[in-house]
């Protein structure tokens, strides 16, 4: 199937983000990066609108066992120019005098284990949980300044050409107003890839998160979600990806783009 031609650099998803549950493999080692852009921008926290270039995003796997493996995602530079500023809960903070701002990108550090293989007949299962740090502040209008705690139970099956990934789960959003109180939202994200070539994919996806509050979200932990299309080229233990994606709520940017590459390498042996 050309569908396994892809495998090797399977275990993470560029340019999506909804998760696959099978690691990368013990003592492997997966690097990516990636220049994202993004058009209209919103940070309901700040009050902030405008267009967001990410410069460049990093994230590195490592494999600790055959079965799971550990994860550190994050950013160097965020830049923001500004097109609008609006009344919002800590707008009063910010330290932005001119059309633009920076900052770094929220560190996320988590772990993914595989539960259960894939069979001919059973998908794969994995479980992931990750906890987001807050390295961008809330003086330059694109951080919040808060912790949160995210995990999902991960599904994927293979059929022909065809692999599908599926995630669901929870995550524990900080009030950035007020630290002593919380929204739990539902996450959730479906993907396809759909191998063309021995090399090349077709991929796609819906992902985002559903806030469970019965009045209004605290602000930063509103619903939201994003549908993106994209198409991945594998050559060895190199992949290169390309996006495109589109907001699906209000809040979210109108359209965007993403431009990255995977790389795996065998690191070390395990004992």
């Amino acid at each position: 199937m050309a569908v396994a031609c892809v495998r090797p650099v399977a275990a993470q998803q560029r340019p999506l983000v909804t998760e696959d549950p099978e690691p990368i493999g013990a003592g492997r080692v997966l690097v990516e990066g990636s220049i994202d852009y993004a058009h209209d921008q919103t940070y309901p926290v700040s009050g902030l609108k405008g267009n967001l270039w990410r410069v460049p995003t990093i994230g590195v796997s490592v494999g600790i066992s055959s079965i799971a493996e550990f994860q550190i995602d994050g950013g160097f530079y965020n830049r923001l120019a500004i097109t609008s500023r609006s009344a919002a809960p800590l707008s009063s903070a910010l330290t932005v005098t001119g059309n633009t701002t920076h900052d770094v990108e929220d560190v996320v550090i988590g772990t993914k284990i595989r539960l259960a293989s894939e069979t001919a007949r059973r998908p794969a299962f994995g479980f992931r949980f990750a906890t987001k740090l807050p390295d961008a502040s809330n003086e330059s209008g694109l951080g919040t300044d808060t912790t949160d705690f995210m995990a999902s139970l991960l599904g994927a099956k293979t059929v022909q050409s065809i692999r599908v990934v599926g995630n669901f789960g929870f995550a524990i959003l900080s009030d950035p107003t007020q630290g002593d109180r919380q929204n739990d939202v539902l996450t959730y994200g479906a993907s396809v890839a759909r191998a063309v070539t021995q090399r090349a994919e077709f991929v796609g996806e819906v992902n985002g998160r559903v806030s469970t509050r019965s009045g209004d979200p605290f602000p930063g932990t509103e619903s939201r979600g994003l549908l993106k299309f994209g198409t991945r080229y594998t050559r060895g233990s190199l992949r290169l990806d390309a996006g495109v994606f589109v907001g699906m709520t209000s809040i979210d940017p109108t359209i965007g783009f993403t431009g990255g590459f995977t790389y795996v390498f065998n690191a070390f042996t395990l004992p």
